[in-house]
């Protein structure tokens, strides 16, 4: 019965970093997106003043966190109208993820897509269910027995932000299909060139789902934006019917978010300035590493938003791998993305100031080039 998935799949990436780690000024790890700075203390402060928690907290959220996203939602990503009872924290987004597929009653004989280039989690969430996965951007390609669409903008690993009318012709295809539409958005206050200025669409933006959440689903992270993965610290947000039925399944499964977490996050979505400040530091650390990737010779793909370096040097993935190892630098191939990624690799700028100007040193080194 454990045999439903695979072994996970950074195990298989250990012995390119055993060799980075033989390098002579040891291993610089670019493979994980697990960030680096404090979580700020703004928010470290909320969730030492409701640590007195005794009780349970609500699976459905607190009002004042439910609220807070409603805020944020129209503040920040041009979505008005919602009502907290159209909101619901979860324990990190990967958890709703991966188990989603399994919430909906999904099984057997039904279809979950995911994207071409699509993060673990989506293939996860069908295996635990039983259901078919099948990768397609194209929404005049996705079966007739699709039940869960997931779609990801700005996406991981390739960075890729979709246009309003790529999804408005998602959100339409899956309800024809009678399809929920999934939309993974952890990525969306992270974005560069034009990205830095335009906003990210949202699936409920009423440009892209109309004057209805019918059939959406959008899914978002703090663990990025205000350095909270430790925190466990996202919600999900759509068709009020939707969020009622599950909260109820994760009320049964004792699936809450404990009410210190919820009040941070309350706290996190309030303020701007730390989502700013982060965001800079991260722009001047990608800035530093996308100079040497270049150099280096790799060609940039997507890559418009999120923490990401989606590149290639038109080789197998692993190759690439083995070449950055021998630099000392771990780099995750993109196989694990796919079928369609053999030969991209996936740079993550989540690592310090010191370690992003060494893996770029490394890179203008391997050239015969120094660092301007």
């Amino acid at each position: 019965m454990f045999d439903r998935l695979p072994e996970y799949p950074w195990k298989s990436l250990e012995p390119f970093a055993a060799k980075a780690a033989a390098h002579p000024g040891g291993a610089v790890d670019l493979s994980v997106g697990s960030p680096v700075d404090p979580t700020p203390a703004i928010i470290q402060d909320a969730l030492n003043a409701a640590s007195n928690a005794p009780g349970y907290p609500s699976t459905a959220g607190s009002a004042e966190f439910r609220q807070a996203v409603v805020e944020w939602f129209e503040r920040r990503r041009k979505v008005s109208g919602l009502k907290p009872t159209q909101v619901m924290p979860t324990i990190g987004s990967k958890e709703l993820i991966s188990w989603l597929p399994l919430m909906l009653g999904l099984g057997p004989g039904d279809v979950v897509v995911q994207p071409k280039v699509a993060y673990t989690a989506y293939v996860v969430g069908a295996a635990l269910c039983g259901a078919e996965i099948v990768s397609e951007d194209d929404p005049a390609k996705w079966p007739e027995n699709s039940k869960l669409i997931w779609i990801n903008s700005p996406g991981n690993p390739d960075g890729r932000v979709l246009d309003v009318e790529h999804m408005r012709a998602a959100v339409d295809r899956a309800r024809e299909l009678g399809a929920l539409l999934a939309s993974d958005e952890c990525y969306a206050e992270l974005g560069w060139g034009k990205w830095s200025t335009e906003l990210i669409p949202s699936v409920l933006d009423p440009r892209v789902c109309g004057t209805s959440h019918h059939g959406v689903l959008a899914v978002y992270s703090l663990s990025k934006q205000s350095n909270m993965a430790g925190y466990r610290a996202a919600f999900a947000v759509g068709e009020e019917a939707l969020i009622k039925a599950l909260v109820n399944l994760r009320m049964h499964s004792g699936l809450n978010t404990p009410n210190p977490v919820q009040k941070a996050m309350a706290v996190a979505l309030a303020d701007e300035e730390h989502v700013a400040i982060e965001k800079e530091i991260y722009r001047q650390r990608r800035d530093v590493l996308l100079a040497a990737v270049r150099a280096y010779g790799f060609e940039l793909s997507d890559s418009q938003a999120g923490l990401y370096l989606w590149a290639t040097l038109g080789e197998d993935c692993w190759k690439t791998v083995d070449r950055m190892a021998e630099l000392g630098i771990v780099v995750v191939p993109g196989t694990f993305y796919g079928e369609h990624s053999t030969q991209h690799v996936r740079f993550s700028i989540t690592a310090t100031d010191k370690n992003i100007a060494e893996a770029a040193q490394r890179l203008h080194d391997a050239i015969g080039l120094s660092k301007a």
